[in-house]
């Protein structure tokens, strides 16, 4: 007798509390994350890096960049080739922290590196920090491309080592 009723007390548990979960769509996340609209697609395109020798290495890039649960995060799935080797498979989810007033950006690598980095919008141009002395920026450039520069922090001025054009292909 004693399990029956403990099996009716956590089904009314777990029906209760599924119930009181809200369904709707957080209207202040999907408003500063629509503001993104301008990423989203799919891109095509070069790029090059700079390594710690200031060589730089040339590569081809793809971005997926989409709207995911109902336009508040998006999506974005890159992969970088040279010469047929991977040298670059990332994913990221940008959500945005209300609490905080920034963008979230959860960055995923294909090497098992991940990490939490914050992300503003400023006159357009989206901007993540991996660390508080190097940026990315994206931004559509005159032609209408996907156009971002990686940036580092040095003796009170940005060097850039990092460079990507893509060509939006839907």
């Amino acid at each position: 007798m004693k399990p029956a009723i403990l099996i009716l007390l956590f089904s009314v548990l777990f029906v209760s509390v599924s119930y009181s979960q809200s369904f709707e769509t957080d209207s202040i996340s999907k408003k500063e994350i629509s503001r993104l609209n301008f990423m989203t697609g799919k891109w095509q395109g070069k790029g090059w890096m700079m390594g710690p020798d200031r060589q730089k290495a040339e590569f081809e890039q793809t971005e997926n960049i989409q709207f995911k649960l109902d336009s508040t995060t998006v999506l974005i799935e890159g992969l970088g080739v040279n010469n047929g080797t991977v040298i670059h498979n990332a994913m990221a989810i940008v959500s945005y922290d209300k609490e905080e007033g920034s963008y979230n950006f959860q960055s995923y690598l294909h090497n098992g590196r991940k990490g939490e980095f914050k992300g503003e919008l400023i006159d357009g141009k989206f901007y993540w920090y991996p660390n508080e002395n190097m940026r990315y920026i994206i931004e559509l450039n005159e032609q209408d491309q996907w156009f971002e520069v990686g940036e580092i922090r040095r003796d009170n001025g940005w060097f850039q080592f990092f460079e990507m054009t893509l060509n939006r292909m839907e």
